[in-house]
């Protein structure tokens, strides 16, 4: 696969080896592979049966500790779904800049939206979002959850570079519209694409990559309704995790926001996997205003 960004390193499985026999040598002589697909920012490997190595190629940590190594052992007995917990951490060297993680092992194959149930996948993704927002907030990191006006700037770029329907501006704009979150912040993931779900025996068990986890506007996790990739599993979404109209808005816009810089800056040689998500994304919220048009002519 072609690279996704012209500044990324190159982390392969010589470089792991090195920096595992230097750091953690009681690691060092385990099997190691390289776990596909491949993240947008970070390279994960497996080791052995119980951990696994996340290597940022891009914009690394420049300071021990972050809010994943905190957390996550907080989060975890409280959510209904597995997800990885920090075990240590690997520092800089002469071979490799930044920090870097590692975590308890999650079991589970990445998921295919066309291969799994997704009216069953929402239901569980909506327990998922309700108990994630039930965690005291209480000295939590701001996550990705910022209001839309915050994020107006970047995504004015991304339509400025968009080759796409007109109307996206406009569902954009529309979303900008929309009554911004007016309650106590609330945790979120903040990157439920289904690259960070994980299944085993055809349902969801577990939710990976909490870089964007932190307080703040639910809508940018209930984005994931659009992101199961049809109608029927988006309404079955809002029914387990009844949703007020100024948040869905939110969500739909914070989904067409994404799509659109995703198919910006992505290609199909570079991404294939996620350029074909985002186009999905992009189409389901497309239809629903033209089915609205034609509701109401």
């Amino acid at each position: 696969m072609a690279r996704m960004h012209i500044d990324e390193l190159e982390i392969d499985e010589v470089l792991v080896r090195r920096l595992l026999a230097d750091q953690f040598p009681e690691w060092a002589g385990r099997p190691l592979s390289r776990v596909e697909p491949a993240g947008t920012v970070n390279a994960i490997f497996r080791l052995g049966d119980e951990l696994s190595l996340r290597i940022a190629r891009r914009a690394g940590p420049t300071e021990p500790g972050g809010k994943e190594l905190e957390w996550l052992p907080t989060l975890a007995p409280l959510l209904p779904l597995e997800i990885p917990v920090p075990v240590a951490q690997g520092r800089p060297s002469g071979e490799y800049p930044w920090f870097w993680d590692v975590y308890t092992w999650v079991e589970g194959e990445t998921a295919f939206v066309e291969e799994i149930d997704t009216i069953q996948a929402a239901r569980d993704l909506a327990a998922f979002v309700g108990a994630l927002r039930q965690v005291d907030p209480a000295g939590a990191p701001r996550g990705r959850g910022i209001p839309l006006a915050e994020r107006d700037e970047e995504i004015q770029y991304w339509l400025a570079r968009f080759d796409g329907d007109p109307t996206v501006t406009a569902e954009w704009e529309r979303a900008l519209a929309a009554p911004p979150w007016d309650g106590p912040p609330v945790w979120h993931h903040g990157d439920l694409d289904a690259r960070n779900w994980l299944v085993r025996d055809g349902r969801i068990s577990g939710v990976i990559d909490w870089g964007a986890m932190g307080v703040g506007d639910p809508a940018c996790d209930v984005m994931v309704a659009w992101k199961l990739r049809s109608r029927a599993a988006r309404d079955a979404f809002r029914e387990a995790l009844p949703t007020d109209d100024a948040t869905w808005e939110r969500a739909r816009g914070w989904v067409l926001s994404q799509a659109v810089a995703a198919l910006a800056y992505y290609t199909p040689e570079n991404n294939p996997a996620l350029y074909r998500e985002a186009q999905s994304w992009l189409e389901l919220v497309l239809s629903e205003r033209e089915g609205l048009r034609a509701s109401n002519p």
